[in-house]
């Protein structure tokens, strides 16, 4: 049976689960389905121990909530990709499992990673869930921080959420990589990453929270300047990722962790960059743009 507690139900009673009593590696019940989306509606962050998946049963499970992305923002693109299109390539190695130079241009767009994001922010049916299974993991660091966004904005004072409530940000990584000082795009890649509209609040299809919908591909502020709006952005992104709001995931072999980019963000933490980190993601897409979705 399918069972799911607070990892620290003293700090974040509703943020972040341990998932027991199920098996990825093998096709889920209805039941089993179900009980996987009342935790995610609830903790946005769920975490299951000692699953050895395969990119087939890793994709198989994703699909269960909905359809899966194509991994169109990786750099890799065609036969540059070491991994399929429905699974994005969240490691340090080239197509030929070798770790990658420290001054590669795809470990340096990776770094991008490390500042608070919502996975696919920047497509303009953004995502809803991402699901990252653990292959091998350095011997220190390379940790997940996730930020609880509905906690964020619940704990607003209500002059700004006033201010906030109809704004819409346009979101690149473009912009997040121009954070780290990462330019070297292609003319196609610029066009692939031309900026989206995005809600910068959003209200959850299932609970009726409302949440900030922030990241570091966030540049710009529909109508603002955008100094005041990046300044504004920043504002608020420091107080959504205070430590009452984060909870650090320390990987082991096995995990699969899996998030609701609709209510958090989350950020990779750093680790030796001579070590290997091989993590697969596969995405779920969201419904719809953010703003055909109700406010």
């Amino acid at each position: 049976m399918v069972a799911v507690r607070a990892i620290d139900p003293a700090a974040h009673p509703d943020f972040a689960g341990e998932v027991s009593g199920i098996d990825l590696t093998r096709p889920l019940t209805a039941e089993e389905v179900a009980a996987v989306a009342a935790g995610m509606d609830r903790f946005a962050v769920l975490v299951f121990r000692d699953q050895r998946l395969t990119d087939e049963q890793q994709i198989a499970f994703s699909a269960n909530f909905g359809p899966l992305e194509q991994a169109t923002g990786d750099l890799a693109q065609g036969a540059a990709r070491r991994l399929s299109m429905q699974v994005n390539d969240i490691s340090n190695l080239d197509r030929e499992n070798r770790v990658l130079a420290r001054d590669d241009r795809r470990r340096l767009f990776g770094l991008g990673n490390r500042l608070w994001h919502s996975d696919s922010s920047f497509k303009p049916t953004p995502a809803k869930y991402s699901a990252l299974s653990a292959r091998v993991i350095p011997g220190a660091g390379g940790n997940t921080e996730f930020a609880d966004m509905r906690a964020a904005y619940d704990a607003l004072d209500e002059a700004t959420k006033a201010e906030i409530a109809d704004l819409v940000c346009l979101h690149s990584q473009l912009f997040s990589r121009a954070a780290i000082g990462f330019d070297a795009f292609t003319e196609d890649e610029r066009v692939r990453f031309a900026p989206v509209p995005q809600r910068l609040v959003r209200r959850h299809p299932v609970t009726g929270r409302r949440s900030l919908f922030l990241a570091s591909h966030a540049g710009a502020i529909v109508g603002w300047p955008v100094p005041e709006a990046r300044a504004f952005l920043r504002d608020l992104t420091e107080h959504a990722t205070s430590r009452r709001f984060v909870h650090a995931h320390v990987w082991r072999m096995g995990d699969l962790v899996m998030w609701d980019n609709r209510v958090t963000m989350h950020r990779a933490r750093p680790f030796d960059a001579r070590e290997v980190r091989d993590m697969h993601r596969t995405t779920v897409a969201d419904s719809a743009p953010t703003l055909e979705q109700a406010a």
